[in-house]
């Protein structure tokens, strides 16, 4: 997946389908890495759009 391609809403959406939508903003505002990525592990996210989050709240500048 090009990174241009990215589409946050389908993450949430998955995300929404086990209802840990809070859950997961909460531990992007924390960064707290390893609980984002069990999460979208949990909601079946595949491990490429995982990388792709995870780098995103790495490079996170307060503005995403």
């Amino acid at each position: 997946m090009d990174e241009n391609d990215f589409e946050g809403t389908l993450v949430l959406e998955k995300l929404a389908e086990i209802d840990e939508v809070d859950a997961f903003f909460e531990a992007i505002d924390a960064d707290d890495f390893d609980r984002a990525k069990a999460l979208m592990k949990r909601a079946c996210v595949d491990a490429e759009t995982i990388a792709v989050v995870l780098k995103k709240m790495a490079a996170a500048d307060g503005e995403h």
